[in-house]
């Protein structure tokens, strides 16, 4: 069984890892066409929020996942 510290020290680096996989992703696409002129920097914050959310999401349920696969050894 983790610590909490252990719990939280992964939790912290997955978040990191899947927030930084999922900006790698998004520099791929393409938004220039849905960008009004003159409005980059707003563009770029509402990117980095929505690479936050995304990356996030998928970190909570990598983690959860995993802690669901260790809950079932008490299913038995």
């Amino acid at each position: 069984m983790l610590s909490i510290g252990q719990v939280a020290l992964m939790s912290i680096l997955s978040h990191i890892i899947f927030i930084f996989i999922t900006w790698r992703l998004m520099q791929t696409i393409n938004f220039d066409p849905l960008i009004r002129k003159g409005r980059g920097t707003e563009a770029k914050i509402l990117m980095l929020f929505i690479t936050i959310v995304i990356g996030t999401g998928i970190s909570r349920f990598f983690l959860e996942f995993l802690q669901w696969s260790q809950d079932l050894i008490y299913l038995l």
